[in-house]
């Protein structure tokens, strides 16, 4: 026997014991230690990307869950105070967006996020709970860990409307070639994964007296898993180099024009000549069209003629000047209404696009209003104001869109937080639908120099995996950029920066599995690792009966 081999028992029975002391803690000393695993568990994903504490923060999870096993609220708690810790470090930017308008707004701040972060965790706090009380004894609970926290996603990102930010796959982002999986299996599939690596160091402390090889075979599933995916995402992006559109040569304009005076009065004139020296700046006459943010004209340009022709003025021969704007229908009174009664405005949040002669050639209605930003719920019943100009709620759309396009690829446009919904930013993936790019314009001035701006970025380049197409990104203080179909990034312009962005269109990919199947194909992963869960423990049991 070795020194090696005299030495393991003792350091794997410190390691028992310290599994033991933190499954063992008091309710205040685990929920405190929850809330703090939670808080570094933001950090693996973007734009930290430390993802080693994602180790530490899935692995202590799991072992606070072990020492509730079978209890459903000491389980359910121990999951919220997890995801209170992870939301409020990783949305802490919303509370900047409230003091834009600092008198109306900013005492609300701190509640404001505190309480969203709370709300959020109802959703880990089910995972939590599933973890207590149905997870196996054993290896197999590492599996069943990383089904529970991806389900709890895939409802925190539908019910209310939905919210998926900083998905637990977004993780993979730090590693080009393991974000491709998402091209099979979308971001909630590559959660099942992410979450599963960054618990397997549990898989050190499983108590199986004589028997580590249901501990072995799950460590190694899940390694072969990592280093398959990683394999294949490599060989992915090496045989797939970014084609671009031929002919087509973009502008993205980023104004960067600050929150505080976007609405001001007296200053929408301003703000578009801003626009449109930067669009007619140097090099615009190599340019065949361009692309302007979200409400980057503060007119309704359908209703304002000399509007349309100052827009015109942005246009480059034959091409199109695609900007964020508002637009308004007024709806007649009701039959049977009292004589006299006005028609009612229907404002919506839109994209459209100009052509060189001051027509409106296309127009998308964004259909994923922002509660408290562009509407408020319950407006009846509900006394909190909108934090965006105007007393009017936003209308929504009819929902994703096929935009045609005069001289470029149909557009699947997406304004503001649209990109962050995994599935839902095509209208189909037939050939006669599907989109040659996702065309994403945003103002994300709101939330300052914060993490806020580079996670919505994050969020909408998985987009672009996924779906297998390009994404072209205009934001008003950035950041905006071209990115290819396989999420590389083929021009940027920083955060904060005045400026504009010229570049290529990548060309589409014929669409992956995940656009054909969407979140189906992450259910079939998520059924699959749900049954291997429960089969470490089964072979063990085996194992050891025909050892006797």
């Amino acid at each position: 026997m070795t020194l090696a081999d005299r030495d393991r028992p003792a350091a794997e029975g410190r390691l028992h014991r310290l599994a033991d002391r933190i499954g063992g803690l008091g309710v205040r000393a685990r929920l405190g230690l929850a809330a703090l695993a939670g808080g570094l568990s933001t950090a693996a994903l973007p734009p930290a990307d430390a993802w080693p504490l994602g180790f530490v923060a899935f692995t202590l999870l799991l072992l606070l869950l072990d020492g509730v096993r079978g209890r459903l609220w000491p389980g359910f708690w121990t999951g919220w105070a997890f995801g209170l810790g992870q939301f409020a470090a990783g949305l802490y930017w919303i509370g900047v967006a409230f003091f834009v308008d600092a008198a109306a707004f900013g005492a609300l701040a701190v509640p404001s996020v505190l309480g969203l972060s709370a709300g959020l965790a109802i959703f880990t706090g089910l995972a939590g709970m599933a973890q207590a009380r149905a997870a196996p004894k054993g290896a197999g609970r590492v599996l069943f860990l990383a089904v529970a926290w991806v389900a709890a996603e895939w409802l925190r990102g539908h019910l209310l409307t939905g919210f998926p930010w900083n998905l637990a796959g977004a993780s993979v982002l730090a590693v080009p070639a393991l974000a491709q999986g998402a091209a099979i299996v979308g971001t909630y599939g590559m959660g099942l994964l992410a979450v599963a690596v960054f618990a397997a160091p549990a898989l050190l402390l499983v108590r199986e007296p004589g028997d580590r090889r249901p501990a072995a075979m799950t460590g190694g599933l899940i390694l072969v898993v990592l280093a398959g995916v990683g394999l294949w995402g490599a060989l992915r992006l090496e045989a797939h180099p970014t084609v671009m559109v031929p002919g087509v040569k973009l502008r993205l304009v980023q104004a960067a024009i600050d929150q505080k005076e976007k609405w001001r009065g007296g200053m929408k004139a301003q703000h578009l000549r801003t626009h449109l020296d930067l669009t007619r700046g140097p090099g615009f006459d190599t340019i065949t069209d361009v692309i302007w943010p979200e409400t980057a004209v503060g007119y309704y340009p359908q209703q304002e003629a000399e509007v349309r022709e100052v827009l015109a003025r942005a246009v480059p021969p034959g091409g199109l000047l695609i900007t964020g704007a508002p637009r308004v229908e007024w709806t007649p009174p009701p039959a049977g209404a009292p004589a006299g009664t006005e028609p009612q405005p229907r404002v919506f949040n839109s994209v459209m696009a100009i052509d060189d002669r001051a027509r409106i050639v296309g127009v998308y209605d964004k259909a994923h209003l922002v509660p408290f930003g562009e509407y408020v719920p319950l407006r009846e019943f509900n006394p909190f104001p909108k934090l965006t100009a105007g007393s009017i709620d936003f209308t929504p759309g009819p929902g994703p869109a096929t935009l045609a396009l005069p001289g470029l690829p149909p557009a699947s446009p997406l304004i503001c937080y649209e990109a962050i919904f995994p599935g839902e930013v095509t209208a189909g993936a037939a050939p006669m639908v599907r989109p040659g790019f996702l065309l994403n314009v945003t103002n994300d001035g709101w939330f300052g120099l914060t993490a806020g701006p580079h996670q919505h970025f994050a969020s909408a380049r998985l987009r672009s995996i996924e779906e297998g197409l390009p994404l072209v990104r205009a934001a008003n203080n950035g950041i905006s950029a071209i990115v290819d179909p396989l999420g590389r990034i083929i021009a940027l312009l920083e955060l904060d920066r005045r400026g504009v962005l010229d570049g290529p269109l990548p060309a589409a990919l014929p669409p992956t599995l995940y656009a054909r199947l969407g979140d189906a194909s992450a259910a079939l992963a998520g059924l699959i690792v749900l049954a291997l869960a429960f089969l470490p423990g089964g072979l063990g049991r085996r194992i050891r009966q025909r050892g006797n």
